[in-house]
């Protein structure tokens, strides 16, 4: 008969001394404020280790005597009073500087929704690289005190916990989270009673308990279905993160897109900016539109009104990372909502439907139609992103269409190591006023450059030590005999060993190359054996449970790192999660990124290890592509995607081996009398002075601000003025445009001259048949430039004037100026405009002459 084991805790009484202990464990400032964690450190580390990093569960079991010992110890509570301090200093005095340029603090309110958000490892609601940004966006918009509020769903399990078997086989653990372990309060109605909400799932009104969590000056609003009142089946839907199958996922982006629309109604909140971050949540563009209706709206005027007001980041060039929707699921869960939006079925599934396409219904497609403000997360992303969704504008050139970007950046204080933030405060007191000033970051060129790599060789040593403790972990559960985990701990077990440290560490997927470098086994075997520059490998990441190709390069790496030439110089971790990128993108010497061009959104942990003097050694994608200045890392130059697979993959890696064995490594070990590389050190202050401003989450924000929140609001007072009168205004006119735009014609009417003298001007004329237009709804343009290889460079575009009516003709004319002098190039096109666009051809028509 088997043991049954029950449990229970002993919880102190908090001193009166210490009792904002509990509010700093209530508020999610802690997940960026390194001093606030140090409290909770110092009392126990055993203990803070033991109860992941969480601070509510710390001090529920935290021992009352070691609380008693603290109110005695007068260094901590100087600490403690300190931490206090700043805590009340963070809330009273909100920075709005630049902020109040674009937004009212009063009047605008910007409502972001994302299906996860990673603030921290003991929050566990986020899977990787999306909820980690959306948690850095949070912790920025409170830093900068934008009038913002958060929307998301709080699940039960987060992503997966993976540990690695001696076979190298990924193992994924789900572990359920207790909310009463969280920094989460059930958001209250007007009577003081806990929030709930309903949404419409089948044939079944699903309740949603509405929680709230407070980080520094910002709420997030988080939906839970996991109540009594609801069936066992309504009760899983938030359950899990990307857990299930396509009938789970569209559940959950129902509860989240309209559920997050009812709840911040019901709590009496009304944006007037709405941000989806990612196509989960785009299905609150329907709700929106049915309150508009209801008020005696048509569709398609309540849809330009909502569309005005909302931006769409997409994050991923990869096409499996768009959700796409089965007609008949779309109609078995959403079938009602065509009638609420007075629209036929075949309308509603038209706004998912991409252009050329019969694949489903795309949630990425439904985001791009509804919004007016569209981005993606680097310039070359962006650029992706244009080409990827160009049928959306089907006539407009892709480098031309609404979308733009915005490269993301990272939270500095939540990813710069302790160390860092300690040098700083000491050395550049207002360094966190100027995460902005590019100029101020040459401060970095008075620290002494053996205080320098010093630092940076403490910080190293601490990250194999935890490495190694992770090791050891592994090798003991996998059953490695002593012999073994001496040799695979051959450099963790000695932190104080000079060795280069190469990191690798992301989501494992195909398209990120993580095993690029074994390309030539032989040769980087060579390189990590010289006894006299040794070299460590250190791998960690993790795979979708359903990406089986991803699993088997874990599998992969971990046969790599048993070979007898390999031992010891390659290490595979297990448990990949905040906690540790923290340690490795800070310890390790050079940060390793390998993606397949241009499949690489962004990127960001490149980021995290550039503001820490990490040098990067990366294929030029995503954010590289910008951050790379020539001597701040390294640049791997990508092969376009015309030559064949395996021929990029070995010309990338041999450059990769090349840049190690002929760059990296020479310079690492090429000490001066004191010890350390003068070279090395220069390249890794050039990094942080480059990254830190221009990588930084607050640079991210307020490029949002300016691009878009800032525009947006503006745009939507314009449509919704006036009793919304110009937003039926705009939605009449484009239908028009629409059903009469496949007639529109043009000709040039005029005597084509090939040649000026200067000071001449170059007349053209064009007849329009305009197909029941008029010639206030289009723009005859002409566009001026050079060629180059072939290409149409762009220098200037002139504008048209109507001249007259001749029958059914338009007659457009134009004496153009040249700008150049020589041999230039020109090109005539229209297109239809309207004062009260958001983007000159967001309409997605245009003809060319």
């Amino acid at each position: 008969m088997s043991e049954t084991y029950f449990k229970f805790e002993v919880r102190p009484v908090i001193p009166k001394q210490l009792s904002g202990l509990n509010d700093l464990a209530n508020n999610l400032l802690y997940t960026w404020d390194r001093r606030v964690r140090r409290l909770f450190y110092r009392l126990d580390v055993k203990l803070w280790e033991s109860c992941g990093h969480n601070p509510k569960v710390f001090l529920r079991r935290i021992a009352q005597e070691k609380l008693d010992q603290a109110c005695r110890e007068n260094i901590f509570i100087e600490e403690y009073n300190q931490v206090m301090s700043s805590f009340k200093t963070y809330h009273d005095k909100v920075s709005h500087s630049g902020i109040d340029k674009y937004l009212d603090q009063e009047k605008d309110l910007i409502a972001y929704f994302c299906a996860e958000f990673g603030l921290h490892e003991s929050f566990p609601i986020y899977s990787g690289g999306l909820g980690i940004l959306a948690g850095d966006h949070c912790k920025a918009a409170s830093d900068l005190g934008l009038p913002f509020i958060a929307i998301g769903l709080l699940y039960r399990q987060g992503y997966f916990t993976q540990t690695i078997d001696a076979a190298g086989n990924q193992l994924a653990q789900n572990k359920s989270t207790h909310f009463n372990d969280l920094p989460v309060s059930p958001a209250q109605d007007s009577e003081g009673k806990p929030l709930k909400v309903r949404v419409k799932i089948e044939d079944r009104n699903v309740a949603l308990k509405v929680w709230k969590a407070v980080a520094g000056h910002i709420t997030l609003y988080l939906l839970d279905s996991d109540l009594l009142e609801n069936s066992e089946q309504d009760r899983t839907i938030t359950f899990q993160l990307y857990g299930g199958d396509n009938v789970l996922r569209i559940q959950q982006e129902i509860v989240l897109g309209i559920g997050g629309v009812r709840a911040l109604r019901a709590l009496g909140l009304t944006p007037n900016i709405w941000h989806i971050n990612e196509g989960h949540s785009a299905f609150q563009i329907l709700e929106r539109c049915r309150e508009h209706i209801d008020e005696g709206m048509d569709f398609d005027s309540a849809h330009e009104l909502v569309a005005s007001g909302t931006i769409f980041t997409t994050h991923t060039p990869v096409p499996a990372g768009h959700d796409i929707f089965d007609h008949n699921l779309i109609q078995q869960y959403l079938g009602h909502f065509s009638q609420k939006l007075n629209i036929s079925m075949e309308h509603f599934l038209s706004l998912g439907l991409a252009p050329n396409s019969d694949t489903g219904f795309n949630m990425t497609t439904l985001a791009l139609r509804s919004s007016r403000f569209h981005n993606g997360v680097s310039r070359i992303h962006g650029t992706v992103a244009s080409q990827m969704e160009s049928d959306i504008w089907p006539q407009i050139p892709h480098e031309e269409n609404p979308i733009s970007y915005v490269t993301n950046g990272v939270h500095a204080p939540t990813f710069l190591a302790p160390e860092w933030i300690n040098l700083f405060d000491t050395r550049f007191r207002e360094w966190r006023s100027h995460l902005l000033d590019s100029d101020f970051w040459d401060c970095l060129d008075s620290i002494p450059d053996h205080r320098f790599w010093s630092l940076h060789q403490e910080l190293k040593s601490q990250m194999l030590e935890y490495v190694n403790r992770r090791v050891a972990i592994r090798c003991h559960r996998n059953g490695c005999s002593d012999i073994l985990q001496k040799r695979v701990t051959l450099y963790t077990s000695q932190p104080e060993s000079d060795v280069l440290v190469l990191g690798f560490a992301r989501r494992f997927a195909t398209y990120k190359r993580a095993t690029l470098l074994f390309s030539d086994s032989e040769r980087l075997a060579r390189l990590l054996n010289d006894p006299a520059r040794p070299v460590l490998l250190i791998f960690a990441g993790k795979a979708h449970p359903n990406d089986l190709p991803g699993q088997e390069l874990i599998r992969s790496i971990h046969e790599y790192s048993l070979r007898p030439e390999f031992v010891g110089k390659i290490l595979l971790l297990e448990g990949y999660d905040m906690a540790l990128a923290r340690k490795l993108v800070s310890g390790v010497d050079v940060w390793l990124n390998t993606p397949e061009y241009p499949l690489e959104a962004s990127g960001t942990s490149g980021e995290k290890a550039a503001i820490n003097g990490v040098l990067n050694v990366s294929v030029l994608d995503g954010w590289w592509g910008e951050g790379f200045t020539g001597d701040n890392g390294w640049g791997i130059s990508p092969h376009g995607q015309h030559f064949d697979e395996s021929y990029r993959n070995n010309e990338e890696a041999n450059d990769l081996l090349n840049i190690l064995e002929h760059e990296v490594i020479p310079m690492f070990f090429d000490r001066d009398s004191h010890g350390y590389s003068s070279d090395w050190v220069k390249m890794s202050k050039a990094s942080m002075k480059y990254c830190i401003p221009n990588f930084n989450a607050k640079r991210m924000l307020m490029d949002y601000v300016s691009k878009f929140y800032g525009p947006a609001k503006i745009h939507h007072a314009r449509l919704s003025a006036d009793n919304n009168n110009p937003s039926q205004k705009l939605a009449q006119w484009k239908k028009k445009i629409a059903q009469n735009w496949h007639g529109v014609t043009m000709k040039r009417v005029d005597e084509v001259s090939t040649a000026i003298t200067h000071g001449e001007k170059l007349s053209i004329k064009i007849s329009a048949f305009l197909n029941g237009l008029s010639p206030d709804d289009v723009t005859v343009e002409c566009l001026v430039g050079k060629k180059k290889h072939g290409d149409f460079d762009t220098r200037d575009k002139q504008h048209f004037t109507f001249i007259e009516q001749q029958g059914e003709e338009f007659i457009f004319s134009l004496d153009l100026t040249p700008a150049q002098s020589g041999l230039n190039y020109y090109k005539l096109r229209m297109y239809p405009y309207h004062e009260l666009l958001a983007h000159r051809h967001e309409t997605g028509f245009m003809i060319w002459l």
